[in-house]
């Protein structure tokens, strides 16, 4: 009947003498049937009829009956197991297309049921391929058994009989992988490896003891669990995920996403194999799309994310569960058996070789640059590798880069006191139609991994923040400049007077050769014959209505739209940390200008200790000494004989530094100091007394600063913004200046608020250094 599928090669093992047992991993009638004749078409003159055990190893959901194999437990220590299973391949005009939308309304192609497999078979044989999965002896299985299992208990047979068909199961996936690809490799039938893992009920036996609960009643429970965190993703939703996030990636973006081939393979070779987390920045909530689509098309196996509970609303949850989500609780600090089940799935997926990856800032970037690092899921991670003794860890910085991006004007708006829109399903589809529009190209750069021989003690919380601190570090160093990037950068630096063309051009050229000489990420595609193609993504940008054009003069002139600086403050914060350490050196330069010492080192370096300890809760910075030497470095390039220039008075301090190009100070810190410096003021305004909270200050510096933005004491909107007052606060209360306290509180308060309003002063001069160079093109 089947003769035209059946004519393969033999699924008996070469060269055996022993009896074998097949194992058929068939859904239906017509599967076990195709798989019987193909067995007997093959069967060899010396073999007897063989024994045939038909389970179904697919459903997760539900667990593996495994009664059937009870009857071959008997058996001879050498009789052979051999599992069977036919993979249904699509049709060759709809490989290309993966799943359509009929796929989900009448199910996966490639598990049909039995009136379409059957004509499958009779007309299209050619889509019916037949899979034999590594045999194992029953004497190997049962030491297999024995290694990895618990201690003998009633159901002994029955839980051997399991583990044989998961054995099963896991060979014949490997098989299929071979078929389909890679990234189709999913964790199998985790729930009842976990019940049976001897590390898992010794952690249930001795948590029983410590709470004096019952072992039973802990394990139901952490069934309950299993049942919330584990995903369990499959090939065909791993091929609708795919094309999810292909759709919403291309509602508004380019086709391919920017990356690395070479460092693709790395990744590729590192996940393959070491214990991996993926850790990526978070710009949007499109992040969460470009890491997988990456590692689909590149066929690596399933990364498993870890998702925030606001997006497990009904449809996209659902959908991320079957692809590699897990959705954990917010908050299980004091639920002991919760941390035990999730620290043990952890391990499993780690030791399994399936990457973890989630957005280590926790939380989409309101401002453009690095958040501070959450270590929540980090902890746990870790924890589960220190309980396990996983070794040479490798943590892979990801950062994720877009020319343009939609949430951009939500945070904007949101920085300036308006409250965030909570996820919902309609909230998601008003978002998707927001995408629409061109917004450029998608960017995914791959730092450098950071590897642990082995995780730290769980309670270790500097070990813990160093890690986090480095995997930081990493991701910004290969952040790449894009053309947005740096426009902005541009033009907020001479804001609010407008550039020709001309004038951004030249700047556009001093960007780039300043990271030029420092050997900074650059977009691969960055053009660098701008006068041909202003209108590319500078033409989407005016179009968005963040950039300015005038045509109707004698030139044309760009510009940042009044009431667009945040957005464009965040595009520019984006590639802030590349610019830190020169605008310090450009502050502290024109500090020690201004001193009466003929060595105005001292002064230089006392400015420098002062300004990083200022943006510390802005900016990642090298530990001390390392620090310093990057500065030394910097200045090295800026001009190598700064030492000696340093010692000759002001004139040759303010000469060196007029010669540096581009001045940086104005173009990236100017929103930061001003934000501090309304809560500066606001401080001065208080009784010596008076107390101020962390979200008191927050809500009167919002208005507090619209003032000063209305009298023109700070220059844009840009400088207004809650979290810039949050970390203004933080900086306060490490002064210890928000808490009554010392005699001298009222004194110490005008002195920081002068010391913000000279540093405004500064970085007016140097921008009327810099506007100055402009005028004389």
């Amino acid at each position: 009947m089947h003769s035209s599928i059946l004519n393969r090669s033999s699924p008996w093992p070469e060269a055996n003498d022993s009896e074998c047992v097949f194992i058929l991993d068939v859904i239906n009638s017509v599967e076990q049937e195709i798989l019987s004749e193909w067995i007997n078409q093959h069967r060899p003159d010396s073999q007897p009829p063989p024994r045939i055990v038909a389970i179904n190893l697919s459903d997760d959901t539900r667990g593996i009956d495994a009664s059937p194999l009870l009857a071959a437990l008997n058996l001879a220590d050498k009789t052979l197991l051999v599992p069977l299973r036919i993979a249904w391949r699509r049709a060759s005009q709809e490989l290309s297309s993966r799943p359509r939308i009929r796929d989900l309304l009448l199910g996966d192609p490639r598990r049909p049921k039995p009136g379409k497999a059957r004509r499958l078979a009779a007309e299209e044989p050619e889509r019916v391929y037949l899979l034999a999965g590594l045999p194992a002896t029953l004497v190997d299985l049962q030491q297999r058994f024995l290694e990895q299992n618990v201690q003998p208990d009633s159901d002994q047979e029955l839980a051997f009989a399991g583990f044989i068909a998961r054995q099963a199961a896991l060979a014949l996936d490997i098989s299929e992988r071979k078929l389909r690809g890679g990234r189709y490799k999913v964790p199998r039938h985790v729930a009842e490896v976990l019940r049976n893992s001897p590390a898992f009920l010794r952690d249930i036996e001795s948590l029983a003891q410590q709470s004096g609960r019952p072992k039973q009643d802990l394990l139901a429970e952490a069934d309950g669990y299993m049942k919330e965190m584990i995903t369990q993703p499959r090939t065909f939703w791993l091929d609708i995920y795919a094309k999810f996030n292909n759709f919403l990636l291309g509602l508004g973006y380019e086709d391919k996403v920017v990356y690395d081939a070479d460092s693709i393979e790395k990744m590729r070779n590192m996940v393959r194999d070491y214990p991996a987390l993926l850790l990526w920045t978070h710009k949007t909530y499109l992040d969460g799309a470009v890491v997988p689509k990456v590692m689909y098309d590149n066929d690596f196996p399933t990364p498993h994310m870890f998702g925030g509970a606001n997006m497990s609303f009904a449809g996209l949850g659902a959908l991320l569960r079957r692809s590699g989500a897990i959705f954990i609780r917010r908050s299980f600090q004091d639920n002991e058996l919760y941390k035990l089940t999730l620290r043990h799935y952890i391990a499993l997926l780690m030791d399994k070789r399936f990457p973890m990856n989630w957005s280590f800032e926790g939380t989409r970037s309101r401002l453009g640059k690095l958040m501070p690092p959450r270590y929540g899921l980090l902890k746990y991670v870790l924890e589960a590798c220190y309980a396990s003794d996983a070794r040479n860890i490798h943590i892979i910085p990801v950062s994720i880069s877009y020319d343009l991006i939609r949430d951009v004007e939500e945070y904007a708006s949101e920085q300036m006191g308006r409250q965030k829109t909570a996820e919902s399903l309609s909230w998601f589809i008003g978002y998707m139609r927001s995408l629409a529009k061109p917004m450029g190209k998608v960017y995914m750069d791959v730092g450098e991994p950071v590897i642990l021989e082995r995780a730290p003690d769980p309670n270790d919380r500097l070990a813990l923040s160093k890690i986090a601190f480095q995997v930081a570090v990493q991701a910004n160093n290969v952040t790449p400049l894009t053309f947005p990037s740096l426009v902005t950068t541009s033009l907020l630096a001479k804001a609010p007077r407008a550039q020709t063309e001309q004038q951004v051009i030249q700047d556009l050229r001093e960007l780039l050769h300043y990271a030029e000489q420092r050997s900074l990420r650059i977009s691969e595609d960055f053009d660098l014959d701008y006068a041909r193609h202003m209108d590319g993504l500078l033409g989407i940008m005016i179009d968005e209505g963040i950039v300015t054009r005038y045509d109707q003069g004698p030139d044309i002139v760009y510009g940042i739209a009044p009431d667009q600086h945040a957005v464009a403050s965040y595009y520019r914060n984006t590639v802030i940390h590349f610019f830190i350490n020169k605008a310090l050196i450009e502050l502290a330069l024109l500090k020690a200008s201004d001193t009466n010492e003929q060595d105005a080192s001292e002064v230089f370096w006392q400015e420098i200790d002062n300004l990083r300890d200022l943006f510390k809760f802005e900016f990642f910075y090298a530990p001390s000494e390392e620090f310093r030497q990057e500065i030394v470095a910097e200045l090295n390039l800026c001009d190598p004989d700064w030492q000696a220039k340093l010692g000759q008075g002001s004139d040759s301090i303010v000469q060196m530094l007029s010669a540096m190009t581009p001045l940086l100070a104005h173009a990236t810190l100017q929103s930061y100091v001003e934000a501090y410096s309304v809560v500066a003021d606001m401080l001065t305004r208080m009784a010596v007394g008076e107390t101020l909270e962390e979200k008191a200050c927050v809500e009167q510096a919002l208005k507090f600063g619209r003032q000063a933005y209305l009298q023109r004491r700070i220059h844009s909107e840009a400088s207004i913004g809650k979290l810039l007052f949050k970390n203004a606060y933080q900086l306060m209360q490490h002064r210890q200046l928000v808490q009554p306290g010392s005699a001298d509180l009222g004194e110490r308060r005008t002195a920081m608020a002068r010391e913000l309003r000279q540093l405004v002063l500064r970085l007016d001069r140097l921008k009327a250094i810099e506007l100055s160079r402009g005028e004389q093109m």
